[in-house]
């Protein structure tokens, strides 16, 4: 596994990304509405382009501020400096091999998507390549959709760039100095470990909570119960339970096999503590969670 080299987000050596860039969002939800609003708050957007299958997103869009107009993909791009995709990642490799297709030399193009091997190997070969840098800032909600959209989103949070020895430093420095200056911390990694460590650090904390949304609905009928009774505890465990099944469906099919790895051993500790308590072993129960509480000196 290449390691990964974090660099401070102070550091203010890159070059200044082009300013007033007429920029394309694909997608206009949740990570790409919060992305324009920041462009645009920093300077680095003249002009937000929309691209969405929905038409109803768009114009919501619109009302937002987050985009100032509407095109059909290849029109957008074709107008465009700088262009930003965040959709499911299903969709991802065919609308980024459609974009790829219409760049020029002159143009960059980055996705912000979940999931990274799938896609860096789908394009590996692709002549435009170079144009392309893989992203993953790691923010977000349980919310979807162009309301979701806010202010920001992503200060003091990480964003992962992946194969960056692949793409063109005037591309990599243009997308590093954005992020940066959204005050986002650098990290970098090849695909397959992106993918690895995402399945251990975001992805299974959604299939738990999904898992145990579920759990609670099956067992709990009393929906007024559930609505009384829930506390603080509860809710910030299930609070993704609420996130976008079209959205996190296809990341985990496409981190299938780290993800299977991930829930093998979550399974393995879940038997732990049902063991535990099976023999009434309290000794057994506090280590398993004083082993836990190691967390802390990560994670203050």
């Amino acid at each position: 596994m290449e390691s990964t080299e974090i660099l401070d987000k102070e550091n203010s050596s890159t070059a200044s990304a082009k300013e007033g860039a007429v920029v394309t969002i694909v997608g206009v939800g949740l990570i790409s509405g919060s992305f324009a609003l920041a462009l645009k708050e920093k300077g680095f957007a003249k002009k937000v382009i929309g691209v969405s299958r929905t038409e109803a997103s768009l114009q919501k869009a619109k009302q937002l501020g987050i985009i100032d107009v509407a095109l059909p993909l290849e029109e957008a791009v074709k107008q465009s400096d700088f262009i930003y995709v965040a959709i499911p990642v299903d969709a991802t490799i065919t609308v980024m091999k459609q974009i790829m297709d219409l760049l020029t030399d002159k143009q960059m193009v980055a996705d912000a998507g979940s999931t990274k091997f799938v896609l860096c190997d789908a394009l590996k070969d692709h002549p435009m390549r170079h144009r392309f840098i893989a992203t993953h800032p790691m923010w977000g909600t349980e919310y979807s959709g162009p309301e979701a959209a806010v202010t920001g989103a992503f200060t003091g949070r990480a964003c992962v760039i992946c194969e960056k020895e692949k793409t063109d430093l005037d591309v990599v420095t243009y997308v590093e100095n954005i992020y940066k200056t959204l005050g986002m911390n650098m990290v970098y990694m090849d695909a397959h470990s992106h993918d690895i460590h995402a399945a251990y650090i975001s992805h299974i904390s959604h299939i738990t909570s999904f898992a145990l949304a579920n759990t609670v609905l099956e067992k709990e009928k009393e929906e007024d119960a559930i609505f009384a009774l829930a506390g603080g505890g509860f809710e910030s465990t299930v609070r993704l339970a609420k996130s976008s099944p079209a959205m996190w469906a296809p990341i985990f099919m496409q981190n299938r096999e780290n993800l299977l790895d991930v829930l093998n051993e979550h399974i393995s500790q879940l038997r732990k503590f049902k063991a535990s308590l099976e023999k009434e072993n309290l000794e057994y129960l506090i280590e398993l969670m004083e082993n836990a509480n190691k967390i802390k000196r990560i994670l203050q």
